[in-house]
C-alpha cells in the first residue's frame, strides 16, 4: 500500500494534531482565530485542546482535527545511505590501510550560531547516545573550532589544517540564517581553493532539508538523529574511498 491517511484515533480516520502560536493575548477570540486558521488549513471539524497565554501578546495553541488529504509513500523523495556503516575500529583501518595517513576534520558552528551541542554530539570524545565522537578514532585529527566562528577564519583554519572534511553544525534557523550560511561558507571555499584541492563539505542540523544539497553547494547534509559512526563512515566513503581510487 502506498496511499495512506494520518491515523489518530481509528485506522485511516485522517485526524491530526497541530501546534502554533499566534499573536494575540489569550481570550475567546483568540481561540476563535486559532479554530478558523485550522479550517482554512483544511482541518474539518477541528477541535481547540490547549491554549495558553505566552507572555505579552502572545498564545500558543493546540487544535486536532480531520483531514481529507492523501499521502503517496511512492512519490516521497529521500537520501539513502549509499555507504556501508562502519565500526571505529573498521574506519581506522581502512583509512590506515588505504589513505597512510591521518584523516583531517575540522568543525565549526558559524555565523552568530552560538549551539554547540550538534558539533559537539559528533566530534567530542564522549559523544552522544552511547557512540564515542570522531575524536576516539585515532585516524582522524579533529579541530573543533567551537561557535560563532566566522567564514573566513573556518577557510583558513582547514586551509591551515590541510583539512580533508569541514564539518559545520547549524541550528540557529530563524529567517532562513542555517541557508544563508551555508551559501556563504560554500561560496567562500570555491573562492579560495581550486575544486581538486577543497575539503568535503558537510552541514548538519535539525531544519536542513537533506535533498538541497546541491542548492547549497555542499557534498553532505545530516539531519537530526545522526550519529558520529555514520559521519564517520561516509568520510571514509567519500574521501578514502575516492583518493584510493586515483
Amino acid at each position: 500500500m502506498t496511499i495512506i491517511r494520518p491515523y489518530g484515533d481509528t485506522t485511516g480516520d485522517g485526524m491530526v494534531q497541530l501546534s502554533f502560536t499566534l499573536p494575540v493575548a489569550h481570550d475567546k477570540r483568540a481561540e476563535g482565530a486559532a479554530l478558523q486558521l485550522a479550517a482554512k488549513m483544511g482541518m474539518d471539524p477541528a477541535m481547540l485542546v490547549h491554549a495558553k497565554q505566552m507572555g505579552d501578546g502572545f498564545t500558543f495553541f493546540v487544535v486536532y482535527g480531520k483531514v481529507n488529504h492523501l499521502v503517496d509513500t511512492a512519490k516521497v523523495q529521500i537520501v539513502e545511505r549509499d555507504f556501508p556503516l562502519l565500526s571505529a575500529k573498521e574506519v581506522n583501518a581502512v583509512i590506515k590501510r588505504r589513505l597512510r595517513r591521518r584523516l583531517n576534520v575540522v568543525g565549526a558552528c558559524i555565523g552568530t550560531d552560538a549551539h554547540t551541542v550538534g558539533i559537539d554530539a559528533i566530534l567530542n570524545l564522549k559523544g552522544i547516545a552511547g557512540e564515542k565522537g570522531l575524536e576516539y578514532y585515532r585516524e582522524l585529527s579533529v579541530t573543533n573550532m567551537g561557535a560563532q566562528v566566522s567564514v573566513p577564519d573556518l577557510v583558513e583554519t582547514a586551509r591551515a589544517q590541510k583539512a580533508d572534511a569541514v564539518l559545520v553544525s547549524q541550528v540557529v534557523t530563524q529567517r532562513d540564517a542555517h541557508l544563508q550560511n551555508t551559501r556563504a561558507m560554500s561560496a567562500a571555499f570555491r573562492e579560495a581553493l581550486p575544486a581538486g584541492k577543497r575539503p568535503l563539505l558537510i552541514v548538519g542540523g535539525p531544519r536542513f532539508d537533506e535533498l538541497m544539497a546541491d542548492e547549497l553547494g555542499v557534498d553532505r547534509i545530516f539531519t537530526r538523529g545522526t550519529t558520529p559512526r555514520e559521519v564517520a563512515s561516509y568520510l571514509v566513503h567519500a574521501i578514502v574511498g575516492s583518493e584510493s581510487s586515483n
